[in-house]
């Protein structure tokens, strides 16, 4: 089976030196990728006991249409969310079109003008600067009078407690945590972690509301934010919790009170959750979070292989190739343009939608500098699929994650290796020594 599989990389185009050099660091991760698949069987037993508990059945599947009133599949599925995530209640809708959205809905729903919003993890993601009101535009929530701070994280990367509670203050009515790195190089937050910031916020205003921004977190782990205390969790469903097969989505899972809020912004006050046709999505929904334990472990493997070959290499990594994982994403600080877009190019030459594109750096609405985005994938824009993107721009890292099977992960790995061997980028002088330790 070796010498098939290694006739057939190289009609793919990987050659000998990255086949030998990719299948001994293979090798080395059976142990690590062993406990991935541990975690998964208990995130797969978890989403089958909500869906049996909740007796889905393919009634639940049905279409809906126009207003979408006594839709029994939408109200099945928000329950079986809540109860995956230990809920009171869930927003689990199409029209909630991607994760900044379903953010977007659930801060403007909790808070009222005069209202501030506090991060204690830095500043968030790129594209929720424009919302919150970070860098100006129309209709953000500072123009209606909601302020933001953030606190920074110490130079260690650790919380500054200190700091969190000298921030809160009376007008202190959300505390927003986002799980993930984004477009930083800080540490992704263990579940563990964001448990004691919100112990501790709680500590200091015991009526704030937690909202954990889980993108790319969600089944990496056996539990959720929303079981160590967060108010709400929020998520799309083109990532983690689809299972790459959620064409459009996003979730808000929490308190009853949250989710009502939150649902009467998404529709209109005093319709709320009854509204919302999903247009025979259903299915896909359901299937989806049935299949995504099994399709985050994957890619989970993907990610942990793609930071041991380039740790090996001697890039920068972050999180390294031994600790352990908080988010399917994998820094990769590479140190040029050239390599950054030779990456890329790679990763899009092994997808199987689009490989013939070749992907170049462009102003992408809601980013502040040119960014790369390699995306051949069956859904636009999921990033649960093969994917890689960076900004071009110092210290020129990429952020790879996804593959729904380790298998094209693994693949993507090496491509991205070998566009970068054949430009020049890097060199491959023998096998790597790897150790487990």
């Amino acid at each position: 089976m070796t010498d098939l599989s290694q006739k057939m990389y190289q009609e793919l185009g990987i050659d000998n030196r990255v086949y030998v050099y990719c299948k001994h660091i293979e090798q080395g991760l059976r142990e690590r990728f062993d406990s991935i698949e541990d975690v998964a069987e208990c995130n797969q037993l978890k989403v089958l006991t909500a869906m049996q508990r909740h007796q889905v059945s393919d009634v639940h599947f049905a279409a809906t249409t126009g207003y979408g009133y006594n839709d029994l599949g939408r109200e099945t599925l928000e329950s079986v969310y809540a109860s995956v995530f230990h809920t009171e209640a869930a927003l689990v809708r199409p029209q909630l079109i991607s994760g900044t959205h379903a953010l977007t809905i659930a801060l403007s729903g909790n808070l009222r003008p005069g209202d501030e919003i506090l991060s204690p993890v830095g500043k968030p993601y790129d594209t929720l600067e424009e919302v919150i009101g970070i860098r100006e535009t129309k209709g953000s929530l500072k123009e209606y009078g909601i302020t933001y701070r953030q606190v920074e994280l110490l130079e260690d990367g650790q919380i500054d407690y200190d700091g969190v509670k000298a921030a809160i203050g009376p007008q202190t009515k959300l505390v927003t945590i986002q799980r993930s790195k984004g477009y930083d190089t800080r540490p992704t937050l263990s579940v563990k972690q964001i448990g004691e910031i919100i112990a501790f916020v709680k500590t200091i205003k015991q009526d704030v509301i937690c909202m954990v921004d889980n993108c790319y977190g969600e089944f990496v782990d056996t539990i959720e934010p929303t079981e160590v205390g967060a108010d709400m969790a929020v998520g799309s469903l083109i990532k983690n919790p689809g299972g790459g097969l959620a064409p459009i989505g996003g979730y808000i899972v929490g308190t009853e009170t949250c989710i009502e809020h939150a649902a009467n912004r998404l529709t209109a006050p005093g319709l709320g959750k009854e509204v919302g046709a999903t247009l025979g999505l259903n299915q896909a929904f359901f299937q989806g979070l049935f299949m995504a334990p099994q399709v985050v472990a994957g890619a989970l493997k993907g990610a942990i292989f793609a930071a041991t070959v380039f740790d090996t290499l001697g890039f920068s990594v972050l999180p390294d190739a031994h600790e352990p994982r908080h988010d399917i994403i994998q820094a990769i600080e590479l140190g040029s343009p050239e390599s950054v877009i030779a990456f890329c190019q790679g990763i899009q030459a092994a997808a199987a939608v689009d490989s013939y594109v070749v992907p170049e750096p462009w102003a992408m609405p809601g980013y502040d500098s040119e960014v790369i985005m390699a995306a051949g994938a069956f859904v636009q824009g999921s990033s649960i699929e093969l994917s890689a993107d960076a900004p071009i721009k110092p210290p020129y890292t990429v952020f790879f994650q996804g593959g729904l099977s380790w298998h094209h992960a693994k693949f993507g790995v090496m491509k991205a290796l070998q566009k970068m061997l054949d430009t020049g980028c890097v060199t491959l002088s023998s096998a790597p020594e790897y150790s487990k330790s």
